[in-house]
């Protein structure tokens, strides 16, 4: 257990390349994290401060280091709750023991209500949601700044943790990414082409675009399709493959031949599905999508589900039929809109790291577009 190689650290239950890429262009900071994702590719890692460990040797690890911020996970974020809760007293026990103070930051996206009323739980569960409300509330109470990804996040924390977040500063920033800056000369866009990227799980929503291909199809004959991603129902997307030979699967790429892919296609597909105890937040796929100009297709559990509606993009409910889920991919190929029209609508500077930049800036001054209380 050793201390930080930076003052400032992030606290992940899981890292994944996208964290790695953001931390690139990030003020340089420590990844303390617990495990890593299936998306993780070593190869962006080199360079990185990446201290891995569990609840009891991040703890140490913050009390060794003489850190001056530190982001833990959002306060209503259920899983790892308890390990939040032991990063912040750390934290705080870290100010004390230094004789120097560390600011307590977190990022917020969940949009899931995850202690609703009313719910008649066994006494097992009852007791161990006491006990996770009571931590949420715990860290609420010790985050000095608060940064909201997207508005039903914001609502969702007035509703739930308003009083126990009184006394931090926060501040709205959409979590809408920039135009990607990956090479773009390499490859042909492909007018006709669609992408979904993500784990191969039910959630996510592959086994509604397995079963609205064949209709889609019927609609633009030319469509095609690549499945980028792992997971348990790999097998359902080659059988796709097999019988469809417009469709490819990619398993675990690179990040680099991801880029390629989201490069060429005309459009993203996340139809993401909510399960009892989940709901999608953001999803990287969207966010990745946009930053190559693609039209995205989603549902309307992603937290961006109102801007993308507004700006050309295909919403729907979860549980759509295949046919309506057949007609909206159709409808996003046939409108031919251009990449550029799509990057036009993003911000210049990526909304996460312009709350990054919010939540460890010295002052927390807001830039342009950004409410602050």
């Amino acid at each position: 257990m050793r201390r930080t190689a930076h003052d400032r650290a992030r606290v992940y239950g899981s890292l994944r390349s996208a964290h790695l890429e953001r931390a690139r262009v990030l003020e340089p900071a420590s990844l303390l994290h617990r495990r890593q994702r299936y998306d993780f590719d070593p190869a962006l890692a080199g360079g990185l401060d990446l201290v891995r460990g569990g609840t009891a040797s991040t703890a140490v690890t913050v009390l060794r280091s003489r850190l001056a911020g530190i982001e833990v996970n959002e306060p209503l974020l259920r899983p790892g709750l308890w390990k939040t809760a032991v990063a912040v007293t750390a934290a705080r026990a870290a100010a004390r023991l230094h004789r120097s103070p560390v600011l307590v930051t977190t990022y917020a996206i969940e949009n899931r209500d995850p202690f609703p009323d009313g719910e008649r739980l066994s006494w097992r569960p009852a007791a161990r949601r006491t006990l996770e409300r009571a931590l949420g509330r715990y860290v609420a109470r010790r985050v000095d700044r608060i940064a909201y990804g997207t508005s039903a996040a914001q609502e969702l924390y007035a509703a739930r943790l308003g009083p126990e977040l009184a006394r931090a500063r926060s501040t709205l920033v959409p979590a809408l990414p920039a135009p990607c800056t990956c090479p773009s000369d390499d490859v042909a866009p492909d007018p006709d082409g669609i992408v979904f990227v993500g784990a191969f799980v039910a959630r996510k929503g592959l086994p509604e675009l397995v079963a609205a291909w064949p209709l889609l199809r019927e609609l633009s004959p030319g469509a095609r399709l690549v499945l980028v991603g792992k997971g348990p129902l790999e097998a359902a997307a080659r059988e796709l493959a097999g019988r469809h030979p417009e469709v490819s699967v990619v398993v675990d790429p690179p990040r680099a031949e991801l880029h390629r892919h989201l490069r060429r296609a005309a459009v993203s597909v996340l139809l993401s599905q909510p399960t009892p105890t989940w709901r999608e937040q953001v999803g990287l796929p969207v966010v990745e999508g946009l930053a190559h100009g693609c039209t995205v297709v989603t549902t309307t559990e992603t937290g961006l589900a109102g801007w993308l509606a507004a700006h050309g993009h295909e919403v729907l409910p979860p549980g759509t039929p295949d046919g309506e889920v057949a007609a909206a991919v159709d409808r996003a190929l046939r409108r031919r809109r251009p990449a550029g029209d799509v990057l036009a609508d993003l911000p210049a500077a990526d909304g996460r790291l312009a709350a990054d930049r919010w939540m460890f800036g010295p002052l927390a001054r807001p830039g342009p577009g950004v409410s602050a209380r």
